[in-house]
C-alpha cells in the first residue's frame, strides 16, 4: 500500500502540502497520534475523540478526501498512551475492546489503515486476533492496511513478530548503524530472507526515535536516505528528515525552501535545497526502478562501518548500493558473477570522485569517510 517514501507528521496543515508530497513522490502518511488521552490515565482515553490542538474531524475527513484524490494513502496512529511510560498502559487487553471500535469507526470514515507503535506489547497477546479479524474482511471491501512498529528487538525476534501478527507492513529499527555493518548486513538479509518484501518497513527515525539529522552517530542525512531508498521494502520518513531537519527545529523551514527573501541562513537553505533534491532523486528511482521496487537481494560485502548490496530484477537495470558510515576511507573488494568491470554512478554523496553518470571501477570500489554511492549498469545478457 505505501510505497516510495512516507512521512510521519502531526502538521494539520499538511492539506496545503499535498502537492509538494507529490512531488517528493511520497505515497501514504501516517498521521498522528491525534486522539484525547491524559498521560497514563486510561479511564481518559477516547481513539474516536481528536484533541482539538491537532484539528477537528471534519478537517481530517477533507484531508482524506484531498489526499485520496492525489492517490496519497492516510494510515492513522492508534497507539494508546503514545505520550505516558507504556504505550498499552501496561495491559493491552485493557483497552483492546477501544482500540477494535475505533478501528472500525476510523476505517468507516475513509482512513486507508491504522498503525500500532509497540506492537509487540498487543500482538502476542490473547487480544489480538479480535484486533486482526477488522482488517481480514473478504468481503469485497476495499482492502484497509494494518501496521505497526517495534523498537530494540532483533532481526530474529522481529521476524517471529511478523509471523505472529500477520500485520501489512513492520517499521524495525532495523539496521542499526550504530552496529558493525557485518551485523546490519545479517540483520537484513534474516528479515528479507524470511519475509515478503511488501511487509518489511525500514525507519531510523520518528515520534520516539528523533529526526534522521539528529541521530548517533552523527552522517550526512543523505548516506541515511540512499540506505532506506535502496533496502528490500518500504522506506518510511518523518517529516522534515528529506531536506535534514534536526530535532527540535520547526518544519516551517521545510516549506519555506522556496522563499527568494534575503536572509542570513542562504547557505542553510542552500545545503538543505540540495538535501531535498537527493531524496526526490532516489524516491523517483525507488518508484520506477523495477529492481529497487522488488528486486532480488545480494549483499556483497560488509565490514565494521561499510555495506555493499546488490538489487536485481529480471532483465531489468541492475543497482549497487555501497555505503561508508566510518571515519576513514573504505576500498570494498567486490565479486558477483552479475557485475560488470565498470557502473555508472546515479546518485553519490560525494561528487568530486564520483560525479553522477561518471564511470566507475565496481571490482575495487574506493569510498570517503561518511560517502555513499548508487551504481546501476545493464543486464548483462
Amino acid at each position: 500500500m505505501v510505497s516510495g517514501g512516507s512521512c510521519d507528521t502531526e502538521d494539520w496543515r499538511v492539506e496545503e502540502k499535498l502537492d509538494y508530497l507529490n512531488q517528493m513522490k511520497v505515497k501514504g502518511l501516517v498521521l498522528g497520534p491525534i486522539h484525547t488521552v491524559q498521560a497514563d490515565q486510561s479511564s481518559t482515553l477516547e481513539l474516536t475523540s481528536i484533541n482539538p490542538e491537532f484539528g477537528s474531524e471534519s478537517q481530517l475527513i477533507s484531508l482524506l478526501d484531498r489526499a485520496h484524490r492525489k492517490g496519497i494513502s492516510i494510515v492513522l496512529d492508534l497507539t494508546p498512551n503514545y505520550e505516558g511510560v507504556s504505550a498499552w498502559f501496561n495491559n493491552a487487553a485493557s483497552v483492546v475492546e477501544r482500540l477494535n471500535e475505533a478501528c472500525v469507526y476510523w476505517l468507516n470514515k475513509g482512513v486507508d489503515g491504522i498503525f500500532l507503535t509497540h506492537l509487540n506489547d498487543i500482538a502476542t497477546t490473547e487480544a489480538w486476533p479480535s484486533v486482526q479479524g477488522i482488517f481480514n474482511k473478504t468481503d469485497g471491501t476495499k482492502k484497509r492496511a494494518l501496521m505497526g512498529s517495534v523498537t530494540d528487538l532483533p532481526a530474529d525476534h522481529v521476524s517471529h513478530l511478523l509471523n505472529r501478527s500477520s500485520v501489512d507492513l513492520l517499521l524495525t529499527g532495523l539496521p542499526d548503524p550504530a552496529e558493525q555493518g557485518a551485523r546490519q548486513a545479517q540483520e537484513i538479509q534474516i528479515l528479507y530472507t524470511d519475509h515478503l518484501q511488501m511487509s518489511l518497513g525500514w525507519s531510523l527515525s520518528g515520534r520516539t526515535r528523533g529526526s534522521l539529522a539528529s541521530r548517533t552517530p552523527a552522517v550526512p542525512v543523505r548516506l541515511y536516505q540512499m540506505l532506506l531508498f535502496t533496502l528490500p521494502g518500504t522506506p518510511v520518513f518523518s517529516a522534515g528528515d528529506e531536506v535534514g531537519l534536526k530535532a527540535g527545529e520547526k518544519l516551517e523551514a521545510m516549506w519555506d525552501l522556496e522563499s527568494q527573501a534575503d536572509d542570513d541562513n542562504a547557505t542553510a537553505k542552500e545545503e538543505r535545497t540540495a538535501v531535498r533534491d537527493f531524496f526526490k532523486a532516489l524516491s523517483d528511482l525507488k518508484g520506477k526502478e523495477r529492481s529497487l521496487l522488488h528486486g532480488e537481494y545480494i549483499s556483497l560485502h560488509s565490514s565494521a562501518t561499510s555495506l555493499a548490496f546488490l538489487r536485481l530484477w529480471d532483465q531489468s537495470e541492475r543497482f549497487l548500493v555501497a555505503l561508508n558510515w566510518g571515519n576513514d576511507p573504505v576500498a570494498m573488494t567486490l565479486t558477483n558473477s552479475d557485475l560488470p568491470a565498470e557502473a555508472r554512478v546515479c546518485a553519490s554523496t560525494d561528487t568530486k570522485n564520483l560525479d553522477v553518470d561518471s564511470k566507475v571501477s565496481v571490482e575495487k570500489l574506493e569510498l570517503g569517510p561518511k560517502q555513499a554511492v548508487l551504481l546501476s549498469y545493464a543486464f548483462p545478457g
